[in-house]
């Protein structure tokens, strides 16, 4: 899996993660008591950012930290968000074995995230007919 893909997949969680958690988020022990829709992603969201803090050195670290702490403090700002997966990529760049334990981590998680926008835009996993559009019509196939 690439690099951008595996960020890509994984800021769903963090995005959970930072709103369950804000920026406590890299220091927080794991909550027992959280319940399972939030340990699906926002505990996983943790683990990736806890996983990722763990693997970088001091400046990584702090680097990180201010990233978590912008994006915590500014949940709408696209430019936070965006600082925050690019500290993803470069700690991934930078360590083969950190990317394949990610992969690994949302590999285990077994989700499928579908982003969609867009006036009428239809998203799903699996479908059988989607029609979208202004007067849309299906026929039935010919015999």
């Amino acid at each position: 899996m690439e690099i951008v893909e595996l960020v890509e997949q994984a800021t769903p969680y963090l995005s959970a993660a930072l709103t369950a958690y804000g920026a406590a988020v890299l220091h927080r022990a794991e909550d027992e008591a959280v319940g399972a829709a939030v340990e699906g992603t926002a505990g996983l969201g943790q683990r990736i950012l806890q996983l990722v803090w763990r693997r970088r050195d001091e400046e990584g670290q702090a680097a990180l930290e201010g990233a978590v702490q912008t994006a915590a403090e500014e949940p709408d700002d696209t430019d936070a968000a965006g600082a925050l997966r690019h500290q993803l990529k470069r700690a991934l760049l930078d360590d083969a074995e950190l990317a394949r334990e990610l992969a690994a981590l949302l590999l285990a998680q077994g989700g499928v995230t579908v982003n969609v926008s867009g006036t009428r835009a239809i998203g799903a996993q699996h479908i059988g007919i989607a029609a979208s559009g202004d007067n849309t019509t299906i026929h039935p196939p010919q015999q």
